[in-house]
């Protein structure tokens, strides 16, 4: 809901009118807020003066579960604090877990992983393509983008099983290989999203003058703010930091993929326009690496896509950090391992809860009309900061 309560009582000097600061409540339950995300404006009239983001609504303690999982049963934890990024999210705990344990997994399974990474990425990336524009009145984008998304879930669900918790990682590779003609079922469908989010997307909002007008040169984030709060991603590059874990400090077979494919997108306006342009363009990129990805996995021969793990599996003692390029910008994971069956501390860095404080800076001297545009362009999800 949405309320408001006086703050200070102020009087304007000589003319005798009370006005008062007022504090209006954004959520934590609003359709701008992506969730249980609150927001809390003390405004000015129709500008906003200060804004505090507060979270916490759907904290679920999973760094303390995880503490009482095994390393198999952490995956399932860990795929579901960003709904929009199962896989990759599970990728970053069986990467550090395999780091601690020394492991070198299978070359089959190391391509299939940066495949389905990038097919992950697509569907995070086409959730906001189609519902920040219908914030902002345009209504049509989120059926074209549904529809690409199911395009490509059909393969994810194929391969996995799951639609959005996926878990075919494992500790040491993959669930299982890949079925008989899969390949070629993903390469039909990377080459139909490509073609329907040029012509159904790209075309009908990028060049929009509606919607131009309401994003280019509103909720500017400066470069400094960026490298200040830890933000990063497509949120990051669009305000010019030029940085993607992929190419500066690649993992999986990114390191092996020529860089005239790994193009990173950066924009330097900053504004929510450049955002959502950078996302956009990430597509495009993503789909690219996607077929790259099936060029290599085609000529690979047959061989395992796991290794043969004990019954138990225990990480020797020590700690460890892996970091990842997620969709929506970079997961860190802490661990630390006690030589035990179970982590005796797993922490968890994830983009969202940075990309989200910088708000803070954002939002005051803009309008209360400017906010839904600049919070729908920051591209979060709530369960991502609050864990």
């Amino acid at each position: 809901m949405t309320t408001a309560a006086p703050r200070e009582l102020t009087v304007a000097t000589g003319s005798g009118i009370h006005a008062a600061d007022m504090v209006l409540n954004i959520g934590p339950q609003h359709p701008a807020t992506h969730g249980v995300l609150r927001l809390a404006l003390t405004l000015d009239g129709e500008r906003i003066v200060r804004a505090d983001p507060i979270v916490g609504y759907m904290h679920r303690g999973a760094e303390k579960l995880f503490e009482a999982r095994d390393y198999r049963q952490i995956i399932v934890l860990a795929n579901r604090h960003d709904w929009l990024s199962a896989f990759s999210n599970e990728l970053g705990v069986v990467l550090a877990v395999e780091r601690m344990l020394g492991m070198e997994v299978p070359v089959r399974a190391v391509w299939a992983r940066t495949l389905l990474a990038e097919l992950n990425r697509v569907l995070n990336h086409l959730m906001f393509l189609g519902s920040y524009p219908i914030e902002l009145g345009a209504i049509t984008p989120i059926f074209y983008a549904f529809r690409e998304r199911e395009v490509l879930q059909a393969v994810m669900e194929e391969v996995s099983g799951g639609r959005m918790h996926y878990m075919f990682n494992r500790v040491g590779g993959l669930k299982e290989d890949l079925p008989a003609g899969w390949l070629g079922r993903v390469r039909e469908a990377t080459a139909t999203v490509r073609r329907r989010v040029r012509r159904d997307i790209d075309t009908l909002v990028r060049g929009n003058e509606i919607f131009r007008a309401r994003t280019r040169g509103v909720g500017v984030l400066a470069p400094e703010r960026v490298l200040q709060y830890g933000v990063s991603g497509p949120i990051a590059r669009a305000s010019g930091v030029d940085f993607d874990l992929r190419r500066d400090e690649p993992y999986l077979a990114y390191g092996d993929i020529p860089a005239e494919l790994l193009r990173v997108v950066v924009r330097t306006e900053g504004d929510s326009l450049a955002r959502f342009e950078c996302l956009l363009d990430q597509v495009y990129v993503s789909l690219d690496l996607a077929d790259h990805c099936l060029d290599v996995l085609a000529d690979l021969p047959a061989g395992p896509v796991n290794v043969k793990l004990p019954k138990v599996v225990k990480a020797p003692e020590g700690a460890t950090y892996a970091w990842t390029e997620n969709p929506l910008g970079i997961n860190g994971y802490y661990l630390v391992s006690r030589g035990e069956r179970t982590p005796w501390r797993l922490k968890l860095r994830t983009a969202s809860f940075n990309n989200v404080q910088v708000l803070a800076e954002m939002l005051p001297g803009t309008l209360v009309a400017d906010m839904v545009a600049i919070l729908g362009s920051m591209f979060f999800v709530v369960g991502d900061i609050d864990k």
